[in-house]
């Protein structure tokens, strides 16, 4: 897995995200490991270097529940599968720090590294937030 190196911008809402749990602060059966996740909310005014985010998984939840869905990713550097499972009752506001673009390689002529942009298309992000619904019973 490649270095992880904080973002210092906010990604945009329904971004995919790289972001690690692993950086203390959370425990079992939290997340605890680097995985993909998907920006929730706009940039927030007054709060700097915070994301609202949902983590992803390439896994199925076993069992699964209203706050589970399947979204199309179309394969992530070091998450090969194309569909994700949104993990919607794992929702978190983390730092910055935590979150990673996914990185592709360097410009040959520039030096400069290259990022994967992905966002989610609508009709998956407006399943993400009906699961974040679910699992807030809002």
């Amino acid at each position: 897995m490649q270095r992880f190196m904080a973002i210092k911008f906010h990604p945009g809402q329904g971004a995919v995200v790289r972001c690690d749990y692993t950086k203390g602060g959370f425990q079992p059966p939290e997340m605890v490991k680097i995985r993909p996740a998907v920006v929730l909310c706009q940039r927030p005014r007054f709060r700097k270097g915070l994301l609202t985010i949902v983590p992803l998984s390439t896994s199925a939840p076993a069992p699964q529940m209203n706050y589970h869905c399947k979204v199309h990713v179309g394969g992530l550097p070091g998450f090969p599968m194309p569909e994700c499972w949104v993990k919607a009752d794992m929702i978190a506001t983390v730092s910055f720090e935590r979150v990673d673009l996914f990185r592709l390689s360097r410009d040959r002529q520039t030096g400069r590294r290259t990022y994967l942009e992905k966002f989610l298309s609508t009709h998956d992000f407006e399943k993400v937030q009906a699961c974040v619904r679910a699992a807030l019973n809002l």
